[in-house]
């Protein structure tokens, strides 16, 4: 099974979330379909960039990875 990172950028306000999951696509509707709390309100959702894993443990190091300051300016 592989599993992704991935950020999103609102085309309501240019903000960026970032997040991993088993099924990009699925993730990507559940947020444009306002069904995750946070991104509900800024919906709708672009996909910015997404990596590739064969292990949960490696997209959730690499979503918090995009949390920091050198995973933001990376993603810029």
């Amino acid at each position: 099974m592989k599993y992704y990172s991935y950020v999103l950028r609102s085309q309501k306000n240019g903000i960026l979330y970032k997040g991993s999951t088993e099924n990009l696509e699925n993730r990507i509707n559940y947020h444009n379909q306002g069904k995750v709390r946070f991104t509900s309100k800024y919906a709708p959702w672009e996909l910015v960039l997404s990596e590739e894993f064969n292990t949960r443990s490696e997209a959730l190091n690499r979503e918090k990875w995009y949390k920091t300051g050198v995973g933001r300016d990376w993603i810029q």
